[in-house]
């Protein structure tokens, strides 16, 4: 079995997350996503790896938002980098 990776917020993410907005999605992270990706963030339900120039970073869809993550496999650290409805998600800044 192989160790598991350890959940690492960015300051941005963390502003974010804290957004009432998001309420119920920062306990439905704490319950049941991060478990999830603490197991085996490459795969899964509602993960998927992106590509073109968001390769690298993976996606993590909880309804009508979506939370981007990356992977550095040396420290086994996941890096939750943003959080943001669909709509505004892919768009450029």
């Amino acid at each position: 079995m192989s160790a598991k990776y350890i959940i690492a917020e960015t300051e941005t993410f963390s502003k974010h997350i804290a957004i009432p907005d998001y309420e119920q999605l920062s306990k439905k992270l704490n319950n049941f996503i991060y478990p999830q990706l603490t197991e085996n963030p490459h795969f899964g339900t509602n993960i998927k790896k992106l590509k073109g120039e968001f390769e690298g970073l993976y996606r993590y869809r909880a309804g009508s938002v979506r939370v981007f993550y990356t992977i550095d496999e040396k420290s086994k650290h996941i890096f939750m980098l943003e959080i943001q409805k669909r709509k505004n998600a892919y768009k450029k800044k």
